[in-house]
């Protein structure tokens, strides 16, 4: 009997087919147990793998099991001292009920939660499955579509250079195998027995070999015609075996694509407040570079003046000063206007504020987003950065901050513009997940 243990480890890029089917079998507890893990790890974190844990119950797979009760049943009871060969047992009262009841099991037997490792490609992959950016492609695009080469299987025909060797080599030993080609080995053994008995005939005094001596030699001597015969019929290596691997190009539509990441870092923003920003801005920036291949993403930062800013910049940089809101989106509309034509790009918009503003810069930031950059934006979202206490002030007095007053308006009469608050770190994902769900209308439902 053959016993085969495979133990190769998971190839770079790739699972084996069992990790894939159970991947797929758990898939909506995998994607819960990830969502959880969301919310008590760092953003900038995600971009690992991660332990997960689902329960143990959801693996079990139906099966055939004898049922404990009901059929015709041969009972052996060594033994006993109630029962005798022909006595009749009576049944057991509350019926057919399975073997579970209201009683704890005394021995307190179970099964754990099972636990596994995703991979950096897994997490993220699973992480942002069902999310993108909305109305990626615009009517208005050019008509310009570049093409991609994939694999195609396998063709006989084909360049040397797309030689597929494992192939070829595959189809060659079955075919060597099938019409019984004699190994090299084989032919080789044949000759070394042929020499051993011309050898021992030189050393007999007449020079020859005895009767079952000559036979055998004859017998070999046509063995190995016959054999360097079949070599040569049969090659080791035919034109039928050879394939090539196959590509095609397939269509890949102009989807180019640039995100603007605004963000207020002025000095009414809190250090809590730019860091739940920061980590909106993180995951938006890993979501990008992990679900789509080209797409420019320029970032801007502005407390009374506003700068376009590399991304270590953005992120770690300490300037902080007074509040114009407005200066941002001129920044925006004038890097637009350089770099973005309308016509070849789609434009995506994200800000992130405290609702703080220059108390006469509210009509312009409006004037702004109504004449400039929202007729030019696939979307825009606006994300804004409260704390736990003013969003308890607000919701008790019904109030709002002067941007959420400046921007309502354009909310209601622009389906592309979005507004949503974070007051924590564990509101990020969730609001993350509303703006960017694949079919909106039921993220937000």
């Amino acid at each position: 009997m053959l016993y085969i243990v495979d133990r190769r480890k998971n190839p770079t890029g790739k699972s084996l087919g069992n990790r894939q089917r159970f991947m797929r079998r758990a898939k909506a507890q995998i994607k819960k147990a990830v969502e959880n893990t969301i919310r008590s790890r760092g953003i900038t974190d995600i971009s690992s793998g991660d332990q997960i844990t689902i329960p143990g119950k959801t693996l079990k797979e139906p099966g055939f099991h004898h049922m404990g009760r009901g059929g015709n049943r041969n009972y052996v009871l060594p033994g006993n001292k109630k029962f005798v060969q022909g006595d009749r047992i009576a049944r057991p009262q509350g019926g057919d009920s399975g073997s579970g009841g209201s009683q704890a099991s005394p021995d307190g037997e179970g099964e754990d939660e099972f636990q596994f490792t995703l991979t950096r490609d897994e997490f993220l992959d699973i992480f942002f499955e069902d999310l993108e950016l909305p109305d990626l492609l615009k009517k208005s695009l050019k008509q310009t579509t570049a093409f991609r080469n994939a694999r195609a299987g396998f063709s006989v025909e084909g360049t040397p250079s797309n030689l597929s060797l494992v192939r070829t080599m595959r189809n060659s030993l079955a075919r060597r195998i099938g019409l019984r080609r004699p190994k090299t080995a084989e032919v080789r053994e044949l000759e070394e027995k042929i020499s051993a008995l011309q050898a021992k005939a030189e050393k007999r005094p007449n020079g020859k070999l005895t009767k079952s001596d000559d036979e055998t030699l004859h017998t070999l001597l046509a063995g190995l015609e016959e054999a360097k015969r079949r070599m040569k019929a049969i090659p080791f290596i035919d034109p039928i075996d050879t394939r090539y691997n196959q590509f095609q190009q397939i269509p890949d539509p102009n989807t180019q694509a640039v995100m603007f990441c605004l963000m207020d870092v002025s000095g009414s923003m809190s250090e809590q407040m730019k860091e739940l920003a920061k980590r909106f801005f993180m995951l938006l920036h890993l979501f990008l570079h992990r679900k789509y291949e080209h797409v420019d993403v320029v970032f801007i930062r502005h407390t009374s003046r506003a700068a376009e800013v590399d991304e270590e910049t953005f992120f770690y940089s300490r300037e902080t000063g007074g509040t114009i809101v407005s200066t941002a989106l001129e920044e925006m509309k004038k890097v637009l206007a350089d770099r973005y034509p309308t016509d070849q790009w789609n434009i995506y918009a994200a800000q992130a504020s405290d609702g703080d503003n220059y108390s006469n810069d509210g009509a312009k930031c409006t004037a702004l987003l109504a004449e400039d950059l929202l007729p030019k934006c696939q979307y825009y979202a606006y994300i804004e950065i409260t704390d736990e206490r003013e969003a308890e002030i607000f919701a008790a007095a019904e109030g709002e901050t002067a941007l959420w007053k400046a921007y309502a308006p354009l909310a209601a009469t622009h389906p592309q513009f979005a507004l949503k608050r974070v007051t924590k770190a564990a509101d990020i994902f969730p609001v993350f997940r509303e703006l960017f769900a694949k079919n909106r209308a039921e993220a937000t439902r």
